[in-house]
Parts: C-alpha cells; structure tokens; sequence
C-alpha cells in the first residue's frame, strides 16, 4: 500500500502541514482517500480512532495503527512492558505509600501546566486531594488516573505554575527505526540547554525495540535524573504527538525514506 497523511491542519501546525506536502499525498478528510492507501493520520486520529479505523477499512485502505494498537498507548497499557524504564506507577489510591511524592495524571492527559495543583503531589495525602479534582475535570474526568512516583529531573528553569523544565527530548519512530528527534521544550532559551548522551541514546533504542512489537508509529518522551541516568518520561502516539523542536523535513523525509 502506498503511504498518504490525513492531516487535520490548524495555524499550530500550519508550517508541518506546509512541509508533509514535499513528500507525501495530503489529505484534509478521509472521504477523499483512494483504496489501497496506508495512511498516517496526522491530528486527525481522535476523538472517535475507532470510526476512523472502519471507515478507512470501507474505503480499502489501512491505517498505520490499528484501534488496538493504538489504545495500547493511549490505555498507558504500555506500563506492563516499560515498567523497568519509566517511573513506578500506581493504580488504585489506597495502594500509595505514605513516604513519597507523585504526579497525579489522567492515562491519556494531565494537567501539567497547573503542575503545583494539579499534577503534582509533595505526598500520599495530597495525591487523593488532587485525584478527586482530576475526576471533575472535563478533560481528564472519563480516564483512569494514575500515580507517577515522582523522581527529580536535570532541572534548567521552573515555571511561574511549578512545572520543571527538564532535561527532555522527544523521538519519532516508524517500528524500530528512529525517524528524529529533538528537545521536548519549545521555550526559545530551552533548547541550547538540552544534551544527550550514549546511555540515552541506548536507552531509546532499547525502548523502541520492545514498542515496535505493539505498535509502528510512536514517540518516546525520555528525561535526564538527576543521578544522571535517563527514564522514559512517557510513550504517545506518533498521530495525535506534536513536533516539539523536531524538524519536520527529518521526520517526513526518513519517513518516506524508510516506509518504501
């Protein structure tokens, strides 16, 4: 099957939407999509992925991730197998030991942005405190939370509402194969900042090896401890995730060069 992207483009994206035409067909709505097409739906996999999936499957065409193999990730069904590099995790309030901090999210979304009050937990206490909130939240209400068992990060700034920025980049995969990657923070006076090393480097590729058995178009979000060993920070989708500082040209161009 030849590979289109179903782009859902928006002013966010305008430039990446502006790039994917050098190197692929485009599409803005699945109607359109001829047979026989391996689309990459770029934004433009939710809310409804598994409508989506069927009515490509109507059209003769296939979707690079099927439902499942996308509900693999966005489920955080993925902790079983990454549960050696990622942080500790919890499932179920009352299972929370009294001696540590958490970040509190949904499985899919947090509110990492309102990190002091809403993500972020110094204690078990405050952790159910803001496990009830994140229930009435519109956004994160309908998902399951979690507990993250918080670790300190290569810290560079903090933001006026707590939230650390890190030591944090963002890579790109088709199956194993790394399409790019950059710093995950956007912030102008961030990115000079970021350095990688051969551990993460290892480390990343050691992920993706196991991920790609699941599914074959995803991101690793990876960050620096402070002991200088480097954690998954979380896996998502490779449709819904955005560029960060990777360079769209490396992502559409490896990708046209690898998916033949």
């Amino acid at each position: 099957m030849n590979p289109v992207i179903l782009f859902r483009p928006d002013i966010h994206v305008e430039s990446e939407f502006n790039c994917v035409k050098d190197f692929f067909d485009v599409y803005v709505t699945r109607a359109k999509i001829p047979k026989d097409k391996l689309i990459f739906p770029r934004y433009s996999a939710l809310p409804f992925y598994k409508e989506l999936e069927e009515d490509v499957l109507t059209l003769g065409s296939s979707l690079i991730n099927s439902n499942s193999q996308f509900q693999w990730i966005a489920n955080f069904e993925y902790y079983d197998v990454l549960k050696d590099y990622t942080f500790k995790t919890y499932f179920d309030p009352q299972y929370l030991p009294d001696d540590k901090s958490f970040v509190v999210k949904g499985k899919t979304n947090s509110r990492k942005h309102q990190w002091d009050t809403h993500c972020f937990a110094k204690d078990k206490r405050s952790a159910v405190e803001i496990y009830c909130d994140l229930k009435n939240d519109g956004l994160i209400g309908y998902q399951d939370i979690i507990f993250r068992e918080y670790e300190p990060l290569v810290t560079f700034d903090t933001l006026v509402s707590g939230l650390p920025v890190t030591n944090e980049f963002r890579f790109f995969f088709y199956k194993n194969i790394e399409l790019c990657h950059g710093y995950y923070w956007s912030n102008a006076e961030y990115p000079e900042k970021g350095k990688l090393d051969d551990r993460a480097l290892k480390m990343v590729k050691d992920v993706a090896n196991i991920v790609c058995d699941y599914n074959n178009f995803f991101v690793i979000d990876i960050a620096q401890k402070v002991n200088g060993e480097w954690i998954v920070v979380e896996l998502n989708a490779g449709e819904m995730s955005g560029l960060s500082l990777c360079n769209p040209i490396e992502l559409y161009g490896n990708l046209k060069k690898n998916i033949g």
